[in-house]
């Protein structure tokens, strides 16, 4: 049997994350799995989301365990195995040595349109609860660990030319792309997280990407200044990014 492959893409909030993970389970030869290290981060932040008590009930919040489970048997026995990881959840006391045997990948969002979605949500957020200082320290140690860089891929790329985008992504990955990924049956999934019910109505509807349209919503005066302590961060990623052709 060949080696299981396994996927781990790295978001920060209020980005097209779902989406992807939609888009790799359409393939058919590919498990998912939505936010393994949620419940971890809520019990040890104690942060107060949207049916936290619920996440952490219905979740596993050790983090060891959920390692275990990510690199143990595949569900369905399939030979792809998509892990949708929120770069923040990646708390300080997770030890990443079982990181280096996943095909990581980096999936941002321009600053100023994420911190206004986010606001949203959390009136406040501080920046490592918008993930770019964790994907920027992963990154770092992803390539002094296996010497090779970690593939990057933005979102805004991604809609507007999904197969192009996809395309490029798979082949940083060696993964052969399929148009079954193009294309999904709208709804929720078994495989989503109790917390869909709090965050996932919009991309319930879909069966595809939606077409990019740019965001004219300002961030509220207050977080101008987190805006640009992350723009900071996403610059250098943006920049070495997964550019279609």
């Amino acid at each position: 049997m060949p080696e299981t492959i396994r996927i781990a893409v790295w978001s920060g909030p209020r980005n097209i994350s779902t989406a992807m993970m939609r888009s790799w389970e359409a393939r058919g030869d590919c498990a998912v799995v939505d936010e393994p290290l949620y419940a971890h981060y809520l019990a040890a932040t104690g942060h107060d989301h949207p049916g936290a008590a619920e996440v952490m009930a219905q979740h596993e919040t050790d983090w060891r365990i959920v390692v275990d489970a990510l690199l143990g048997p595949v569900p369905g026995e399939k030979p792809l195995f998509y892990q949708k990881h929120m770069a923040h959840h990646l708390l300080p006391d997770i030890e990443l040595d079982w990181i280096e045997s996943l095909r990581n990948v980096l999936l941002i969002r321009e600053p100023r349109a994420m911190v206004t979605s986010l606001a949203k949500v959390i009136p406040n957020p501080t920046i490592e609860e918008t993930g770019l200082p964790q994907q920027v320290r992963l990154a770092e140690w992803l390539s002094d660990q296996t010497g090779r860089a970690a593939p990057v891929i933005d979102s805004r790329d991604v809609l507007m030319n999904p197969e192009v985008a996809l395309r490029a992504m798979c082949d940083a990955i060696a993964v052969p792309f399929t148009q079954h990924m193009l294309t999904w049956a709208p709804g929720p999934r078994a495989t989503d997280g109790v917390w869909a019910k709090h965050w996932y109505a919009n991309v319930e509807k879909t069966s595809g990407f939606e077409p990019y349209v740019p965001s004219t919503a300002e961030p509220p005066a207050r977080l101008r200044s987190l805006v640009r302590a992350c723009e900071r961060l996403y610059e250098p990623l943006h920049e070495r990014r997964l550019i279609p052709v």
